[in-house]
């Protein structure tokens, strides 16, 4: 029997934190996870991971652990647990999951807990889309580790909020379930319309005779355009308010048009006589 250095396994410090620990083990268990991982070996390495977590996860197993590693063993020495080994005592013949070194030094009972049943751990993941999908909802393909998904989307959904996906997550152990993945929905930058919480901000371009004399409008919204009545006397920066026309949900957000005064240029000598004709009507 040969001894394991356990954070060597997990590729981190002996002073790690449990943090740490957690980090290092979620990503090489999803790095050999044997559903995904192309790389030879990758069903053992995936197991020697695990057990690894599992000697280190425990703040009990840990100090009896690193007193033994503290007398100077390293990876591959042959190994017996010394008479005056104060670990959790056992010895076996690995016929529980983990290896015979994981038995000698924490026991057959203790194994068993460790290897019944257990539902897999959940898996936090990020997605970006669009804002038109995240404002309809619908089905999107993503792909998570390796692996395409067909993602329902629900209408309304903001940034920061997650989308579970059940049985996706990391495998369960003895014919327990998987766990879930945890998605976590972030939103491309819009091209034109700005979200804030579920109202949603538009800029319109307008010409200067509409400012001044009102006029109506076509306004794009996310659920195509919609005519908007603009007030005679507008300025440029003003905020009109179209009434649930943001993103869905319990309490719908409203879109918010700010005007935006725009002089078209003069190309011709019509047009500039014209703009001469207003200069000269204002007393310009």
């Amino acid at each position: 029997m040969q001894f394991k250095d356990y954070y060597e396994t997990l590729g981190v410090k002996p002073d790690a934190s449990d943090a740490e620990l957690k980090s290092a083990f979620r990503k090489l268990a999803r790095k050999y996870h044997p559903d995904v991982s192309k790389e030879a070996g990758a069903e053992d390495k995936f197991k020697a991971v695990n057990e690894a977590y599992e000697a280190l996860k425990d703040p009990e197993k840990r100090r009896e652990y690193d007193a033994l590693r503290a007398r100077g063993y390293k990876p591959g020495d042959e190994f017996q647990p010394p008479p005056d080994f104060g670990g959790f005592g056992g010895g076996g013949n690995g016929g529980e999951g983990f290896s015979d070194f994981f038995e000698s030094l924490f026991g057959r009972t203790g194994a068993r807990a460790n290897t019944g049943p257990r539902r897999g751990q959940d898996l936090r993941a990020h997605a970006a889309i669009d804002l038109e999908t995240a404002f309809t909802g619908g089905t999107q393909r993503l792909e998570l580790n390796g692996e395409k998904l067909d993602v329902t989307i629900p209408p309304g959904i903001l940034p920061g909020q997650t989308i579970r996906l059940r049985g996706k997550g990391y495998p369960g152990r003895n014919g327990a379930p998987a766990g879930d993945v945890l998605l976590e929905i972030q939103l491309r930058p819009h091209p034109r319309f700005q979200l804030d919480g579920r109202d949603v901000t538009v800029k319109l371009a307008i010409a200067p005779w509409d400012a001044a004399l009102g006029a109506t409008v076509k306004v794009p919204t996310l659920a195509g355009e919609v005519d908007l009545k603009i007030p005679a006397g507008s300025d440029s920066g003003r905020k009109m308010r179209l009434k649930g026309r943001g993103m869905p949900g319990t309490d719908a957000g409203d879109q918010y048009v700010v005007l935006d005064v725009r002089a078209p240029a003069a190309h011709n000598d019509a047009q500039r006589e014209a703009y001469a004709r207003l200069r000269e009507a204002f007393g310009g």
